[in-house]
């Protein structure tokens, strides 16, 4: 499995930017999400939607972002809008395998997330 990212950008607070990720491979039964932060094991969960498409939002993009994904063309993106200076970082697209389910657990960690994109950044200003 590969992860390649698209989009990203320089945008004044209140604009929106659109994150695509676009996975090789077979990841019919992987999460797929959103994090941010460069540091690894410290990076947060933006949004994610595992293989039985439940959701998950960070609390504090709710209502500013929207997750979707494809299952037949295999991609994920990310909507963001009311963009906010503290939204500025670098994104990063990744899947895992999840040994839970979202919906019992109500949250996601870093570390079940095994592949990774290279990152895109966002800077809000």
């Amino acid at each position: 499995v590969q992860l390649v990212e698209s989009g990203g950008g320089s945008v004044q607070a209140g604009g929106s930017l659109k994150l695509s990720c676009v996975a090789t491979g077979d990841v019919g039964t992987y999460a797929l999400g959103w994090f941010r932060g460069t540091t690894p094991g410290s990076r947060q969960a933006v949004a994610v939607i595992d293989d039985d498409e439940t959701e998950y939002l960070t609390p504090s993009v709710k209502g500013r972002f929207t997750v979707a994904r494809d299952y037949i063309k295999n991609t994920l993106t990310l909507q963001m809008d009311s963009l906010e200076p503290d939204d500025t970082a670098t994104y990063y697209c990744a899947a895992g395998r999840l040994p839970y389910k979202i919906f019992i657990v109500g949250s996601v960690r870093e570390l079940d997330f095994t592949v990774w994109g290279q990152g895109t950044q966002v800077t809000v200003s």
